[in-house]
């Protein structure tokens, strides 16, 4: 990814969901980037962000991305998770 690519959240979860839905995004040619809270990784708990981690993509790929996600039933793509769309980075 470029330096100048726009990324977009198309999933969040813990870290271990959001791990399996890159690999299955990148298995599909979509290349991604993890952003996550650390401290919830060292505390291992998700409460109001802490924890949370989201799969990031190029903006111009998300549509793709979260077709592949809602195809596999990884929960909703971020943008239909309530109250927050896809966030630009």
């Amino acid at each position: 990814m470029g330096g100048n690519t726009k990324l977009v959240s198309v999933y969040r979860g813990n870290y271990l969901q959001a791990q399996i839905v890159k690999g299955r995004l990148e298995s599909e040619g979509v290349p991604t980037l993890l952003q996550y809270e650390g401290a919830g990784l060292v505390f291992g708990v998700t409460v109001d962000g802490l924890g949370e981690a989201r799969v990031m993509v190029p903006e111009e790929l998300a549509e793709e991305a979260k077709a592949i996600v809602t195809e596999h039933e990884y929960d909703e793509p971020d943008d239909m998770m309530q109250g927050e769309p896809g966030e630009q980075v």
